[in-house]
């Protein structure tokens, strides 16, 4: 059912971490030849591509959906689902207020100053996933950040399956200005580079499968993106206080997204790591979606058997996953030596799940290692900053001769004559 490995050696994990890679060749030069298609003939190629892999065959003049059948989404849903949908908005909302950055000014006696200036992107791109369900909250995830960040446009693309009232609604609540209906790399090529009917965005979120996966890497340089998603990960801290049936509910939690999930417990308790092949099976018996977390599990699940705290921390950090559970006494403090997560949960009524849906930071997370160097979706992937200086006439008297020397030693002799020229006369009208 799950593997079972004591460390250290801590060796002996090299060859469950990530490793380095992308895409095999043949998606890769399709994925090229889709994009090229989409630069070349814009509408007709994604029209083409849409009717190939989504069975649809939708017109260009049918693509954009009319607000109002957003506002009707929200009226036909559940009103469970819409209390739900407007609290994850709200705490969303809430919690990257916290996020805003107004940029700083620093101005010297001298009247010199320098700063930044921050300013929102003009119009993102979101891509929302169709495919085997519907994810009313990578709409959320996504587009209140920006929406926070002051993003004035936010064009959601959508294949033609994925269209569902949750969707809708979700979009209706988290500030999306435009949906298209159309999907897979052909979306993000016309989202990156434009067509007569989708507008060019700046910079493109959301998730979505390996074609969509590598359009996004190819069309970096040309716009912006957020990150390239791996499969989900979940990493479960646990010691001698971890309860066996929530430790097992909270791998088949992560393992039953798709069959490539990654869960791994490392723990310090020999008689968890003992029980939890079974436990699994156990609670595997009647999950609805038993098949799939069981695949997972068999190929990417882990136990982690450490003689120590210390060692658990060494294992997660190595490993930089993209969920954390902290599981044990002292969780505070434990989290205190890790370097290397996506997110963080802390304590035993602190499940993943409440980090998808309502805790407040986005669920958008460093995947496959890259929490090593990279960070959770927020306000900051959604503005640009600009450097503003400006310089008084004693300042620049004064930092002539260092500018100058710099330039000369550069072999850049027309930028010490521009700031000569300002010092010693000689451009004086």
């Amino acid at each position: 059912m799950i593997r079972v490995l004591a460390v250290p050696p801590f060796e002996a994990l090299d060859p469950f971490l990530p490793r380095a890679g992308g895409s095999d060749p043949a998606t890769r030069e399709a994925v090229r030849s889709i994009i090229d298609d989409v630069i070349a003939r814009g509408d007709d190629a994604v029209r083409e591509y849409g009717r190939r892999f989504d069975g649809v065959d939708l017109a260009p003049s049918e693509w954009a959906l009319d607000a109002g059948a957003w506002e009707g989404a929200l009226a036909r849903i559940d009103p469970r689902l819409r209390r739900a949908l407007d609290r994850a908005v709200d705490r969303v909302r809430a919690y990257h207020e916290h996020q805003r950055d107004e940029g700083f000014h620093v101005t010297e006696a001298d009247g010199s100053l320098v700063g930044t200036k921050v300013t929102p992107v003009d119009r993102v791109g979101l891509y929302v996933p169709g495919g085997k369900a519907s994810y009313p909250s990578s709409v959320i995830m996504n587009a209140v950040p920006a929406l926070v960040a002051g993003v004035q446009e936010i064009v959601a693309a959508v294949p033609p399956g994925g269209i569902t009232d949750a969707v809708l609604a979700a979009c209706a609540l988290s500030g999306v200005t435009r949906i298209f209906r159309i999907g897979g790399a052909q979306a993000i090529a016309a989202l990156a580079y434009g067509t007569r009917t989708v507008p060019r965005v700046d910079k493109i979120v959301g998730p979505g499968n390996r074609w969509v996966a590598e359009a996004k890497r190819q069309v970096i340089g040309q716009v912006g993106i957020d990150m390239i998603a791996g499969p989900t990960e979940v990493l479960i801290l646990a010691d001698h206080t971890a309860r066996l049936a929530r430790v097992a509910a909270d791998l088949i939690a992560q393992a039953e997204h798709d069959e490539d999930a990654v869960s791994w417990c490392v723990t310090t308790d020999p008689a968890l790591a003992e029980a939890l092949p079974d436990a699994l099976a156990a609670a595997l018996a009647d999950a609805p979606r038993a098949a799939i977390a069981r695949a997972a599990l068999e190929r990417n699940g882990l136990v982690v058997l450490v003689p120590s705290m210390r060692e658990a921390i060494e294992v997660a950090n190595r490993r930089a996953p993209e969920h954390l559970e902290i599981v044990a006494e002292g969780a505070e403090r434990v989290a205190g030596g890790i370097r290397h997560a996506g997110a963080i949960f802390l304590g035993d009524d602190t499940p993943e799940p409440v980090g998808d849906y309502l805790a407040g930071p986005s669920h958008v997370l460093p995947t496959g290692g890259t929490a090593r160097f990279a960070s959770p979706l927020g306000v900051y992937d959604f503005i640009k900053r600009t450097s503003v200086i400006r310089y008084s006439r004693a300042r620049l008297e004064e930092d002539a001769d260092a500018i100058i020397a710099l330039a000369e030693a550069e072999g850049l002799y027309g930028h010490a004559a521009a700031v000569r020229v300002r010092t010693e006369g000689g451009g004086e009208r």
